[in-house]
């Protein structure tokens, strides 16, 4: 009887503990449009879900978006049965539009099923629409979505305030707390690699100590001041057309606004034995005027430049004394149909990578490159 009680309350447990589907999901939506079909074409979008849960019922945002075609983003509700696992979806009312196309935008309802494949967790299903101008049938087709860490535009609000802040703290032993310590002023930082302030470190020393009493004083001798090296010290590199940056020890610079200002988020690390790195980058799809800046080592190195197909070039070395390199790649703008993508082709030595990168008016990219002697 108890084992039988203990299966009982464990299975309760299990079906109260339910699911939890907030987060990002992110794939894409497809239309059974019997015209593309015909013409052999897939009616294929982007599809972002950004969901807040509560138990069984959650609220978002939408983000759906196709090249220069269409951006558009919308509130959503819906409910999770959590014992079949299936959700409903439906979008409430569109807050940001671009089209090019003329027709009147759609909504979505989204009948969709949670699935967990080898730690990846899907939802799949289908959709219906309706015109937001008229309430007449858009048509239906099918929805893929894949859950994922990070967003192509920014995180909701509701996502970041349940984000734990990853800071360390450092105690100091109680013996140590007695003794004259140097104070230091100045930016500080985190295991979450925040931006330092730009403002400049002053560093105050100890107030030297008062002579006992019946001990003769030793008279003050004048020492050299010793120069210390300023955080608002400029590197700077010379470039050439190409954006050649030579690989010399880099002193301390003042970080620029844009990128203190926003999120920096690592997308890869590339570690190469090359000492010649050759970096292209274009834009990643249509072009839509999307337009970069490019830091190396939080140096300015391409201001403002629009992606085309022509690449824009960066080059710089690596050696034992600059054996890494730290590339951002800031949005500024988020061109015709946002987010602000390209194509970083890296070639390094006999190798070649190829990074794609999304950066927004919220979150900048940045690539770190290693140098790891062969």
């Amino acid at each position: 009887m108890r084992i039988i009680l203990l299966l009982l309350f464990s299975f309760i447990a299990l079906l109260s503990s339910g699911q939890d589907i907030g987060g990002i999901w992110r794939g894409n939506f497809v239309s059974n449009n019997r015209f593309s079909q015909l013409m052999g074409e897939e009616d294929k979008y982007k599809f972002e879900v950004q969901v807040n849960q509560a138990d069984k019922a959650f609220t978002g945002v939408t983000y759906s978006y196709r090249s220069t075609v269409f951006y558009g983003k919308a509130t959503c509700s819906g409910t999770l049965n959590k014992h079949t696992k299936k959700v409903l979806l439906e979008e409430l009312k569109l807050i940001e539009l671009k089209t090019t196309s003329g027709v009147s935008p759609c909504i979505m309802t989204c009948f969709l099923q949670y699935s967990k494949v080898d730690g990846e967790e899907f939802l799949e299903g289908t959709y219906t629409s309706m015109n937001t101008a008229d309430s007449s049938n858009c048509g239906r087709g099918t929805v893929f979505l894949r859950k994922v860490e990070n967003s192509d535009f920014y995180k909701e609000p509701f996502l970041t305030k349940k984000e734990k802040p990853k800071t360390s703290i450092s105690k100091t032993p109680a013996a140590e707390t007695n003794k004259p310590q140097a104070k230091t002023v100045g930016p500080a930082t985190n295991a979450a690699k925040v931006p330092p302030s730009p403002k400049t470190a002053v560093v105050k020393a100890p107030a030297p100590s008062k002579s006992t009493a019946g001990k003769p004083t030793i008279p003050k001798t004048k020492t050299p001041a010793v120069p210390t090296p300023q955080s608002n010290q400029h590197w700077k590199p010379a470039t050439d057309s190409l954006h050649d940056v030579p690989s010399t020890p880099r002193p301390s610079v003042i970080l620029p606004q844009v990128l203190s200002s926003r999120a920096n988020e690592l997308v890869r690390t590339i570690t190469t034995g090359a000492t010649e790195i050759s970096i292209n980058i274009y834009d990643n799809g249509s072009i839509d005027n999307d337009t970069v800046s490019v830091y190396l080592d939080k140096k300015l190195v391409v201001s403002k430049q629009r992606l085309t197909e022509n690449p824009i070039v960066v080059k710089f070395s690596m050696d034992n004394n600059a054996d890494e390199h730290e590339l951002i790649m800031v949005a500024e703008n988020l061109g015709e149909i946002p987010p602000n993508t390209s194509l970083m082709v890296v070639n390094a030595g006999d190798q070649q990578y190829e990074v794609r990168i999304t950066s927004t008016e919220q979150k900048n990219a940045v690539v770190i490159f290693k140098y790891k002697k062969e």
